[in-house]
């Protein structure tokens, strides 16, 4: 059984807001082998009060009054909050058990640790999606990097931080192509109640990404991330010594040199070795998620 934390930016169903982090959090919902301790809410697709108030939102709608929410920190300026204390108090009751996911801001697990130094030391993982190692480019769009760069120290502290660090990148998340034919297969079942629910809060937005990239899909970004704890088998690991500072992540950008002694070593993923069972896990595990409407 996975012990998870899910540190999050969650603005599925907002518009103009990508969606990721929602489609995440029904994931881990509808695994078995997951016990998610709470949920913090972290800034990033949006302020911190609209991914909020969001994800109060969507915790209402699928009734999980049995899952600790908790808001993080408003900015990088200030690293206070009530998740930052939740975090803290998690890690102290179940030591060397919690494996962290992050998809947002990592400001929340810097407020942490400025609230008890030995918070790394108490994490089983940290998996985190962010970063990039070359321009991430689309069909032409060069996109910029929007986790690891909204508080570059922040990244800086989690990343050479000690603690066992895994970084599914940008790039690997290209790979995660959810093509045309897998989303018909949520789009076009109307019996099962979870996938009435995707379709409400995503179809807007599949939309948009599809028709600006002029892609037969979406990447599902976020999932990867969360697919990596539940499912590693699907992944080629990959240990790098890195050496970015604060100023390379500004820009999110992943700086790796074999021979700097002073770097920190951290294992990012290079390959997803079958998108196909990727995807077929995904969607159904979602369908279990049907269990919150019964």
């Amino acid at each position: 059984m996975y012990k998870i934390l899910f540190d999050c930016d969650n603005t599925m169903g907002l518009e103009g807001c990508d969606v990721d982090d929602g489609l995440t959090l029904l994931y881990l919902l509808g695994r078995e082998d997951v016990e998610l301790l709470g949920v913090t809410t972290t800034f990033g697709n949006s302020t911190i009060d609209k991914v909020h108030t969001n994800t109060i939102n969507m915790f209402n709608e699928l009734k999980l009054s049995h899952i600790p929410l908790y808001k993080g920190c408003p900015s990088k300026v200030n690293r206070e909050s009530e998740a930052c204390e939740f975090l803290v108090q998690m890690v102290n009751k179940y030591p060397n058990e919690i494996t962290i996911l992050a998809t947002g801001s990592l400001t929340n697990l810097y407020g942490a640790y400025n609230l008890d130094n030995s918070f790394f030391t108490k994490v089983k993982d940290i998996v985190l999606m962010g970063g990039i190692t070359e321009p991430l480019i689309i069909n032409g769009y060069n996109l910029n990097e929007l986790n690891f760069a909204c508080d570059e120290e922040a990244t800086h502290k989690v990343l050479s931080s000690g603690a066992k660090v895994h970084i599914l990148t940008g790039h690997i998340c290209l790979q995660a192509l959810f093509t045309k034919n897998d989303l018909n297969k949520i789009v076009e079942n109307h019996t099962i109640p979870i996938f009435n629910y995707i379709k409400k809060k995503t179809l807007p937005w599949f939309d948009h990404v599809m028709g600006k990239f002029a892609m037969d899909g979406f990447h599902n970004w976020d999932i990867v991330a969360a697919m990596y704890i539940t499912n590693p088998e699907l992944f080629k690991d990959n240990y790098a010594n890195l050496v970015s500072i604060p100023e390379d992540l500004k820009k999110g950008y992943l700086k790796i040199d074999i021979s700097d002694k002073y770097g920190y070593v951290v294992n990012m993923p290079t390959e997803i070795t079958d998108i196909n069972k990727f995807n077929e896990i995904i969607i159904e595990t979602w369908k279990n998620c049907d269990k919150l409407f019964q």
